[in-house]
């Protein structure tokens, strides 16, 4: 439904976007994930059309944008990450004005702005200007605009961005419904547990190069060579904690957090039951011993710092 091949932008000699591949099925959430700079609303500029690229493809539908960008714009919904509206205009006069100028009819305009504003519960806001609504109504506002007609593919960036925590889960809320109707979403965040929570799948990006995708799951076992084991122990401080000795024999580095916790960095995942059982055989007090799975603020944290190095 959405797709990029080898997708790059270029504004002189900065490279803004490089060789990026990227696919949304209908019924899918992607999560843009990446820091401010990384690329992701260059990404969704040029998915909407409003940018060219340099080099490579996008399209929605099968559509190319390039060849055949009226086509694919009009399958396509677009949230900014700083939506306006005119403000002295009333949120129904907008809508109706703007599923107009999406080429609906009069009585269609109509029946498609009052579906979408009960879906999104706008309905005590329509007599309201722009000027005069919260920042969640006004993102609501603009979530509207992109759907009023009907389009499979949504692109919203930063959709979360200033929305207060209910709000925020409300919206959140919403966009999976969406995606329960088959819509395709692509949205950008920088944000972890946004993208966390509700993505089926996650991007991450980075100085406009992709450094990993997948489900959680997925990425995860990108760093499953890298796993950590969380040991707590029974008050030592009258004695010698004997785990520097086994990291020499398993091949872990040792990392201490407080005087009885301690993480071993593995370098070989494959020899945690021998050491599971070494430790058993050692004079230590054990309260939890326990594989950590690297959650998506670690994996970031990883994939930025293997660029940086």
């Amino acid at each position: 439904m959405i797709r990029t091949q080898k997708l790059t932008k270029k504004y002189g000699d900065h490279l803004a976007l490089a060789d990026l591949d990227l696919e949304v099925s209908p019924g899918e959430i992607l999560g843009f994930l990446g820091p401010n700079g990384a690329g992701k609303s260059t990404t969704l500029r040029l998915l909407s059309g409003f940018l060219p690229p340099t080099s490579g493809s996008c399209s929605i539908a099968g559509l190319d944008l390039t060849k055949d960008s009226l086509a694919a714009r009009q399958k396509t919904g677009y949230l900014p990450e700083n939506f306006v509206a005119p403000y002295e205009m009333r949120v129904k006069e907008y809508l109706l004005f703007r599923a107009r100028l999406k080429g609906l009819g009069r009585k269609e305009a109509k029946a498609s702005m009052e579906s979408i504003i009960g879906r999104l519960g706008l309905e005590p806001r329509l007599r309201q200007p722009f000027s005069a609504l919260s920042k969640g109504f006004r993102q609501r506002v603009g979530l509207a605009d992109a759907l009023l007609a009907d389009p499979p593919a949504l692109l919203l960036d930063e959709p979360f961005s200033g929305l207060d925590p209910l709000q925020r889960q409300e919206f959140r809320e919403i966009l999976v419904r969406l995606a329960g109707q088959g819509k395709a979403i692509l949205f950008s965040s920088h944000v972890l547990p946004e993208v966390e929570e509700i993505a089926t799948r996650v991007q991450i990006l980075h100085l406009g190069h992709s450094r990993a995708v997948g489900t959680m799951k997925e990425l995860q076992n990108h760093l499953q060579r890298e796993a950590s084991l969380l040991l707590r122990l029974q008050d030592q401080s009258d004695g010698e904690v004997p785990l520097q000795k086994g990291a020499d024999r398993f091949g872990y580095r040792l990392e201490v957090l407080a005087p009885d916790r301690f993480l071993l960095h593995l370098d070989h995942p494959e020899s945690r039951p021998a050491l599971f059982r070494w430790v058993g055989t050692q004079r230590l007090d054990v309260l939890e011993f326990r594989e950590v799975r690297p959650d998506l603020d670690q994996l970031f944290r990883s994939l930025v710092e293997e660029v940086s190095a």
